[in-house]
């Protein structure tokens, strides 16, 4: 699938939809999902044009991929997530649903979210 610039996330990105922002730097950009799904709900995205875990692993730069994950880090632990504990969650394509097609991951916390997925 190829890149499209208008996505919801391009245009955060490009400062033409707010957002709330929770942390930025070189590679990444954080902020509170307007749909939360925890008492702390936030999406990090990288700043390059990226669909998808699979694009991003495979396309992006060694640097852009540790100042990603950083940033993933620093997010978490800005918000004091470290300890009790959080997930993260990256959707991919239509089976994992995936619904914005920029990669970001999800970072949830602050209770206790219970089991990830039912059991078949």
């Amino acid at each position: 699938m190829a890149y499209d610039p208008e996505n919801v996330f391009a245009k955060i990105l490009r400062g033409e939809i707010p957002c709330t922002r929770v942390y930025e730097d070189g590679h990444a950009l954080a902020f509170e999902d307007i749909n939360p799904q925890a008492p702390v709900h936030v999406l990090v995205i990288p700043k390059g044009a990226y669909v998808s875990m699979d694009d991003f692993s495979g396309a992006a730069s060694d640097a852009e991929i540790a100042g990603f994950f950083r940033a993933v880090g620093a997010v978490a632990r800005q918000l004091e997530l470290a300890n009790p504990g959080y997930r993260i969650l990256a959707n991919h394509g239509d089976d994992g649903m995936q619904e914005v097609p920029h990669f970001h991951v999800h970072i949830f916390g602050g209770r206790k979210l219970g089991p990830m997925l039912k059991r078949v």
